[in-house]
């Protein structure tokens, strides 16, 4: 039996309600789609225009909303190129069918693919929105060049009434029959002046055509010398006030604009007081287009290190605005930028409120944070003084950046460091050109606070050898060093990890000869005392990096800091117990007690309660505390007496 060939049905009640309650997670969309299909239509209009002469008229092209509050209804107008009976039917009858898109493959045929881009709808969609805050809708439209009109109304059940109109003018009404307020739901009162201005300048503020809100307001009739007239009636006057500002600044020649505009603009969309610290403006052509105007503040927000902070850029489409914060187009470690990108060419989810995952997406958001560390690669080379003042306010935001595989090798030269032998930041470029002859590393210690690592006892020996060591005190710092490990031909290594070889060939030889010697001297001493510390750490040793105190704690070469352990266990993770080597100095006067103690008597219990002094005040060196601090605090106590 041959197989046959059937359509696939719809219920047009059930893909409307699935339009309705499923495609728009925000019902003040509405407005948005029916003022971007207003501005599709003058679009259009022009277009026509430009072979037809018959329909070039002096009247400006624009955009009117107004409102009626007794009656409950919503009207959007415009004097564009208006709908034939034929495609009011075709364009309204059909949910998902696209005028615009067809209008714009239309245009593609022409070789006109410039006036294609402008066009905002795309999936004939939008105009169905209404029926989230309406229970009906009326359109009246008249197609440019001809005589009649045609009414299209629905109240939202699958069905809709097409009938002949008058209107004046070519153009189209699209007026709403408002369902009741329901703030919980979603449903403000749209005939609000302020909500409707609000909508319009949030998501239409650069649409090219003018929005028109009408506005009413009550005045009393006055004399010559402007006193109310007792007993005169007040007179309503109405006004059309332009609500949008129509240019949009990021399509305008950098050298055109003022830095008063673009302070204003950063203003505005930025939420701030102060004028931006530093303008980027972006424009890329080619595959495909798109424009970004970037912003960096003046200060920190308050809430940059918020776990719940929102960020992102603003993303319009057509200078639609899509989302008002898009956080594909710039990494967290850059979420004090601020600014818009603009694209005619992204893949947007049917409601237009969400991007499709799109390799268009990344490729603007690589070109993004290139254009802003480029940016600061300059202003460092340039404005040494003012690149500091940004540091000083997201130079730790930045910092996360270096863990940015893809843009790692372009952050690490703007990274600034404390450091044991200058009194000013340094980078580490600066750090290499600085490095001793014969040094094979870039040293750091990692700890809590400034004041912590500068008395460490990890340090003793790099000040003797007047070695350079970097401070990161900053908590990102322990997570930075898990993935900058190297900066051009330098491994970058922790002054409290593994073991320490400094000086020249013959002194590092010379010096590990004297160690393994002092090690063998003291061998039976140190494996007793690591005995008895077996609980707290993995190997007792001489220290090659201690030259006045007496004891230290380091870490294996792949150990985690202590640092770190503590930062993973205030965030709930599972830490390895890992246990470090306890460093003794070799030639500290302690040394020589430990050794005539242990050959009197191995087994004296002094033994036991010295190792736990020592142990303690290693940790106590670092800023931690002594494992049982009142046995420990007994313990100092017994020796003093």
């Amino acid at each position: 039996m041959a197989a046959e060939a059937y359509e696939f049905k719809s219920e047009a009640q059930q893909l409307l309600d699935l339009m309705i309650h499923s495609i728009y997670s925000n019902k003040e969309i509405f407005l948005r789609e029916l003022v971007s299909n207003a501005s599709d239509a003058l679009d259009k209009l022009r277009f026509e225009r430009l072979t037809d002469e018959s329909l070039r008229t002096d009247a400006a092209l624009k955009i009117r909303v107004w409102a009626d509050a007794e009656a409950r209804t919503l009207t959007v107008e415009d004097n564009g190129i208006g709908m034939s009976r034929d495609e009011v039917i075709q364009n309204l009858g059909t949910i998902a069918h696209s005028g615009t898109k067809q209008f714009a493959s239309k245009l593609k045929a022409a070789q006109d693919s410039d006036n294609a881009e402008r066009l905002i709808g795309q999936f004939g969609v939008g105009f169905y929105s209404s029926f989230m805050v309406a229970d009906e809708v009326t359109v009246v439209t008249r197609k440019a060049g001809e005589e009649g009109a045609t009414r299209w109304h629905s109240a939202g059940g699958g069905t809709f009434d097409i009938d002949t109109a008058e209107r004046e003018g070519h153009g189209t009404t699209v007026t709403l029959h408002l369902r009741p307020v329901d703030e919980e739901n979603g449903l403000v009162d749209f005939t609000a002046e302020w909500s409707l201005r609000g909508i319009i300048k949030k998501y239409n503020d650069f649409v090219t055509y003018p929005v028109e809100l009408r506005t009413e307001r009550t005045e009393l009739e006055r004399d010559d010398e402007g006193k109310p007239i007792e007993g005169a009636e007040p007179n309503t006057v109405v006004e059309w006030t332009v609500v949008n500002s129509q240019k949009a600044i990021w399509t305008r020649d950098p050298k055109d604009v003022s830095e008063e505009e673009y302070a204003e603009f950063y203003k505005h969309i930025a939420h701030d007081w102060e004028a931006p610290f530093e303008t980027i403006a972006l424009k890329a052509e080619g595959l495909f287009e798109y424009r970004a105007l970037l912003f960096i503040p003046q200060r920190a927000p308050f809430d940059l290190f918020y776990r719940d902070q929102k960020y992102g850029l603003q993303l319009y489409v057509n200078k639609v605005l899509i989302e008002e914060r898009n956080e594909d187009l710039v990494p967290d470690w850059l979420r004090f930028v601020k600014g818009v990108v603009d694209s005619p060419d992204l893949s947007l989810n049917v409601s237009r409120e969400m991007l499709q995952q799109d390799r268009r997406v990344k490729a603007i958001r690589k070109k993004v944070v290139r254009k802003v560390l480029d940016t600061l690669e300059t202003l460092l080379k340039d404005d040494r003084e003012k690149y500091l003042k940004f540091w000083g306010q997201f130079g730790r935001v930045l910092k996360e950046g270096a863990t940015d595989r893809d843009f790692q090798a372009k952050v690490e030269p703007l990274l600034f460091f404390q450091s044991s032998t200058q009194d000013e930041l340094t980078t580490l470029g600066e750090y290499v050109e600085r490095m001793k002859p014969g040094q094979d590393a870039i040293f750091y210690i990692t700890g809590e606070s400034l004041d912590a690592v500068k008395s460490s006892p990890h340090l003793e020996a790099f000040a003797a050898k007047g070695y350079e060591v970097l401070y990161l005190t900053d908590p990102i710092d322990e997570i930075m060093v898990g993935h900058v490990t190297e900066f051009g031909d330098f491994p970058l290594k922790s002054v409290g990890k593994g073991e320490v070889e400094l000086g020249t060939d013959e002194e590092k030889k010379a010096a590990e000869e004297a160690r393994e010697q002092k090690q063998a001297e003291h061998k039976d001493l140190l494996e007793k005392l690591g005995n008895l510390l077996a609980d707290h750490v993995k190997e007792v040793r001489l220290s090659s990096r201690l030259t006045t105190s007496a004891v230290c704690l380091v870490g294996g070469e792949h150990d985690l800091s202590p640092g770190l352990e503590k930062m993973l266990r205030q965030a709930n993770q599972a830490t390895p117990d890992t246990k470090r080597i306890l460093e003794l100095n070799g030639d500290h006067p302690l040394m020589g007690k430990l050794k005539a103690l242990y050959a009197a008597d191995g087994d004296d219990p002094k033994l036991g309660d010295y190792a736990k002094l020592l142990y303690g005040q290693a940790l106590i060196a670092e800023g931690a505390a002594p494992p049982e601090p009142a046995e420990f605090a007994r313990l100092v106590a017994g020796l003093m007496v």
